[in-house]
C-alpha cells in the first residue's frame, strides 16, 4: 500500500511540474507571438517562429514567405527570429534596417501580449470566482488593543484609504508607524448573521518602521493576527464578488498593483531592504507555480496571470539583453540619427544575458542554503 502511495505521490509531483512548465511555455510563446504579429503587420521578414529551444522535433516551412515554424525539445522558452536581427546584413529586409519606431513597436509587442493575456485571465477569475480579499480568520486577544482590534473573520477592503489587493498595500498603509499607533481600515464585519462594511481603527501591536514586502511575520504580528498550533498565521484570503463595473475596474487596478509590487521588490533589493534570499530563480518559480496551479482552477488562473504581468514588466526593464534595453538602444538611434556601434551593443546584450543567468542561478542556490 505504501508503495502505491509513493508512486501516486511521485506521479502527482511530476504532473504538477508539467503544469508549471506548460504555464511558463504558454506565457513565453504568447510573448514571442506578440513580436511575430507586430512584425507581420509592419512587413518585417521573419525567418523562424519556434516554440522551445534545442533540437527541432517538428519543422514546417512556408514556401511562399520562407518562414519556418518549429517545435523544439526543451519547453522552456521560444523565439521569433527576424531577418538580420542578430547579424546586420545589407538586405533591406534586415531587422536593423527598419525604421526605429517600427522596431520599438515590435519590441514592446511581446510584453503587451503578456499583459493582454494576463488581463483576460484576471477578468475571467474575478467574474467567475470574485476577487480574493484578506480575511482575519483568528485574532490574538489583547487587553491593550481590545477596542481597537480586528475581529475574527473581518474581510479587509481598505487600509488608510487604499484598496487592499496585495500584502504590499497593507505595508504601505502601516509602514513607518509605531506600536500603539492607530491605523484606519475598511472591513466587512460579521454582526450576528449579517455582514456590514464599516471603517475601524486598529492599534498596532508592534513597530513597523523597517517593514518590507517580505516582512509577513512582522506585518501580521503588528496587526494582532493569531497563529494556529502548527505556527501558521491565521490570515487567509476569501473570494468576494463585486458589481460588474467594479469588477472590471478592480481587475485593471489589480494588474497595476502586481506590476507595482515587482518594482517595489526590485527597489528594496537595490537598497538592501530585502536580501537575495527573498527572490527566486527558475527552479523556485517552477516549484511555486506547480504547487499553486494544481490547487484549483481559480489558483491556476491566479498564478498564470501573475506570471503574465511579471513577464510583461520584467521584459521592459532597461536591463541588457531584455526588450526594454533594446528599446533604449533603438530610441538612442532614433534621436541621434545613427545607431550605437552594433558590435558594442551586441557585447552589452551578451554580458547582460550572462548576468541574468548568473543571477537566476544564484538566487535559486540561496533558496536551498
Amino acid at each position: 500500500m505504501s508503495q502505491i502511495l509513493t508512486v501516486s505521490s511521485v506521479l502527482a509531483s511530476i504532473g504538477s511540474i508539467l503544469v508549471a512548465l506548460l504555464i511558463l511555455l504558454a506565457m513565453i510563446t504568447i510573448h514571442e507571438f506578440g513580436h511575430y504579429i507586430a512584425g507581420k503587420l509592419l512587413k518585417f521578414k521573419i525567418n523562424e517562429f519556434s516554440i522551445g529551444f534545442g533540437p527541432a522535433i517538428f519543422k514546417k516551412k512556408n514556401e511562399k514567405t520562407g518562414e519556418q515554424f518549429s517545435v523544439r525539445v526543451i519547453p522552456l522558452g521560444g523565439y521569433c527570429a527576424f531577418d538580420g536581427e542578430e547579424e546586420e546584413t545589407e538586405s533591406e529586409t534586415s531587422f536593423v534596417k527598419q525604421k526605429p519606431w517600427k522596431r520599438i513597436i515590435v519590441l514592446v509587442a511581446g510584453a503587451f501580449m503578456n499583459y493582454v493575456l494576463a488581463m483576460i485571465l484576471i477578468l475571467t477569475s474575478f467574474f467567475a470566482y470574485g476577487q480574493y480579499l484578506y480575511v482575519t480568520y483568528e485574532v490574538e486577544p489583547s487587553e491593550t488593543a481590545a477596542v481597537y482590534s480586528f475581529h475574527d473573520k473581518d474581510i479587509i477592503y481598505e487600509c488608510e484609504g487604499r484598496d487592499v489587493y496585495l500584502v504590499s498595500d497593507i505595508v504601505k498603509g502601516i509602514r513607518g508607524k509605531s506600536e500603539g499607533d492607530l491605523v484606519e481600515f475598511t472591513v466587512s464585519r460579521l454582526e450576528g448573521e449579517e455582514r456590514k462594511v464599516q471603517k475601524v481603527e486598529i492599534m498596532l501591536r508592534a513597530d513597523t518602521t523597517s517593514l518590507n514586502s517580505a516582512s509577513n511575520d512582522e506585518i501580521w504580528t503588528a496587526l494582532g493576527i493569531a497563529k494556529n498550533d502548527e505556527g501558521a498565521w491565521q490570515m487567509f484570503v476569501t473570494p468576494t464578488r463585486l458589481g460588474f463595473f467594479e469588477t472590471i475596474g478592480r481587475s485593471f487596478v489589480y494588474s497595476f498593483r502586481v506590476a507595482g509590487s515587482i518594482f517595489q521588490a526590485l527597489g528594496e533589493l537595490i537598497t538592501g531592504a530585502i536580501g537575495l534570499n527573498a527572490m527566486g530563480g527558475p527552479i523556485t518559480t517552477i516549484t511555486m507555480t506547480s504547487q499553486i496551479a494544481t490547487r484549483s482552477f481559480r489558483s491556476f488562473l491566479e498564478i498564470s496571470s501573475y506570471i503574465g504581468v511579471n513577464l510583461a514588466v520584467f521584459n521592459l526593464l532597461p536591463i541588457p539583453a531584455l526588450d526594454g534595453s533594446k528599446v533604449i538602444f533603438t530610441a538612442i538611434e532614433w534621436v541621434r540619427g545613427k545607431p550605437v556601434n552594433r558590435k558594442v551593443e551586441a557585447i552589452i546584450h551578451t554580458a547582460g544575458l550572462l548576468l541574468i543567468f548568473g543571477f537566476a542561478i544564484l538566487v535559486d542556490i540561496l533558496q536551498w542554503l
